[in-house]
């Protein structure tokens, strides 16, 4: 069946159409931001990153790329160097002055929500997938991310049923140093709610660990987020550096866990249901292990 001369016309009015739109859009980004950097990727743009600050650690592949520095410590020389036409970050990038000045060089700066919870998320994505048109593929990520967090809210509601909320410190530190312990209103302790765990710390935002700290407190689990050690040598370290962690019932159970310092930065991020599976096991060990959770 041959086509008529209008639908051919039609169907090259649409093929031009659709490359012009793709032209567009900005093809090469700088990300500051961790959680960002994973979802460009993800949504198949990662070809189009020509720079990434220090927070982008996954997937290892951008470790590859030259560096911004970290996201609240950018230099706009260092940016505008690598030509590009689009920075996103979230409200922690900065500082203000960089940000303006990157805007006069005419480079698109698009700012994002680091709040963490799945409207915001939902919102980032949509605002991701337009910017690199795959507005569907950005549908299909948070769908799936959704549908990963219900099924672990299933999971923890059934494990209380049979055990108590744990309860839980987490604790960011750096080679093992005095460590920030984490409060009310901070990515720290939304991860530790979806997980099952009740936040023994009653304060808002990071604050200093110290002996009165842990004063009246008894954390059944202590969970160390480092931001220079990893495994045994983190642990080590922290218990070395801060002994009175050591009398903790967490300490003497063994019952202490460790997470990815990436993960507390710019929002959520693809890999926060699989941590968020681990965290709950170690909240409810005699509970049946769970499904892998990645969206």
């Amino acid at each position: 069946m041959r086509l008529s001369t209008s639908a051919i016309a039609l169907c090259v009015g649409l093929l031009v159409n659709a490359v012009a739109v793709a032209a567009e859009l900005p093809q090469r980004w700088v990300s500051a931001g961790g959680a960002l950097s994973e979802w460009v990727s993800a949504l198949g743009g990662e070809s189009k990153l020509v720079g990434v600050d220090t927070t982008s650690q996954h997937p290892a592949s951008l470790k590859a790329l030259p560096s911004i520095g970290y996201q609240r410590q950018l230099s706009a020389e260092g940016i505008l160097s690598l030509r590009p036409q689009i920075l996103i970050g979230t409200e922690e990038m900065g500082p203000p002055p960089v940000l303006s000045q990157i805007r006069s060089a005419g480079v698109q700066v698009e700012l994002f929500s680091a709040a963490p919870n799945l409207a915001t998320l939902q919102g980032n994505l949509q605002q991701l997938g337009t910017l690199l048109g795959n507005e569907q593929q950005a549908v299909r990520l948070f769908q799936g991310y959704q549908q990963a967090l219900e099924q672990l809210h299933a999971w923890v509601v059934q494990a209380q049923t049979k055990q108590q909320a744990p309860g839980v410190l987490l604790l960011l530190g750096h080679a093992g140093g005095k460590p920030l312990i984490a409060g009310k209103d901070t990515a720290a302790d939304w991860l530790l709610q979806q997980a099952g765990g009740h936040n023994l710390a009653t304060h808002s935002g990071y604050k200093p660990f110290s002996v009165e700290s842990l004063a009246g407190l008894s954390p059944q689990v202590l969970v160390f987020s480092d931001r220079a050690l990893t495994g045994d040598a983190a642990r080590t370290a922290l218990f070395k550096e801060n002994p009175i962690l050591a009398s903790t019932p967490a300490a003497k159970a063994g019952r202490v866990l460790e997470l990815d310092p990436t993960l507390l930065v710019g929002g959520l991020g693809p890999r926060v249901p699989d941590s968020l599976v681990k965290l709950s096991a170690g909240f409810y060990p005699a509970q049946p292990a769970q499904a892998n959770a990645a969206p």
